[in-house]
């Protein structure tokens, strides 16, 4: 199936955080998977909404409105793990939240394609606590999406597994993640792809590297993350969506 008219809504992650930066311009999976639907139809026009920071009711209102509006064809949605990392995560709450925006996008003839999120407790061990939310979150990913016809794609097992795939902040993909992430939309949607290349298997760390790692990752990511939670501020204060506008695919 072609697509005409592409608009992504979310947060960080479809913006493209850790895939460039704010001087060249970030470019994402969303700007990926636009790619991979132009290489198939390059008429199509692709929006890009989301903006970093944004909690799920933050997407669902700043962002649904101006996607109807779009008349997409095709949407994603890729919103909550803001809301999951922090205290008195709902995840009925967040999941019906992401299921409002399924049912409108849906409703207007829209198809519809969303993630799960993998258990990186693996390669972040500081977080396993968090590893029960993922799981219940997934599932209620699943049963809405179930609800309305959206095409879920699950992350691939190495997701979970590779440092290579994440920054060094452990919540957004690399560039590399970030293409592999843009590949497996597309072939979830039955686009023409060439297949990832096995990653060569890493050493295993000695216990002091990781170690050191824990504690830069507190220093350089959570203890700022915190800052900026006691004064009430977000990464995405004063930011726009990068792409607001339906646009060729260049």
């Amino acid at each position: 199936m072609t697509y005409s008219r592409y608009v992504a809504l979310g947060d960080s992650q479809t913006e493209g955080i850790g895939d460039g930066d704010d001087t060249s311009g970030h470019r994402g999976w969303a700007d990926r998977l636009a790619e991979h639907l132009a290489a198939v139809n390059p008429e199509l026009r692709y929006a890009n909404l989301a903006v970093r920071g944004r909690l799920a009711g933050q997407v669902r209102a700043e962002q649904l409105e101006p996607a109807l509006r779009l008349q997409p064809d095709l949407a994603s949605v890729v919103a909550g793990l803001n809301d999951l990392i922090r205290p008195g995560f709902d995840a009925a709450r967040i999941a019906a939240t992401l299921e409002d925006m399924f049912a409108a996008l849906t409703s207007a003839g829209a198809q519809v394609v969303t993630v799960t999120y993998p258990d990186v407790t693996a390669i972040a061990p500081l977080v396993r606590r968090l590893s029960p939310r993922v799981h219940d979150f997934n599932t209620r990913i699943h049963d809405a999406a179930a609800r309305h016809g959206v095409t879920v794609v699950e992350a691939p097992a190495a997701f979970a597994t590779d440092p290579r795939l994440w920054c060094a902040d452990r919540l957004h993909l690399s560039s590399l993640g970030h293409t592999m992430a843009a590949a497996e939309i597309a072939r979830k949607l039955g686009l023409p792809t060439t297949a990832d290349q096995p990653l060569p298997p890493l050493p295993p760390p000695a216990t002091w590297r990781v170690v050191a790692t824990e504690l830069r990752w507190l220093a350089t990511f959570v203890g700022p993350w915190l800052y900026r939670r006691a004064r009430g501020r977000s990464s995405g204060d004063g930011r726009t969506p990068k792409r607001p506008a339906l646009t060729p695919v260049r």
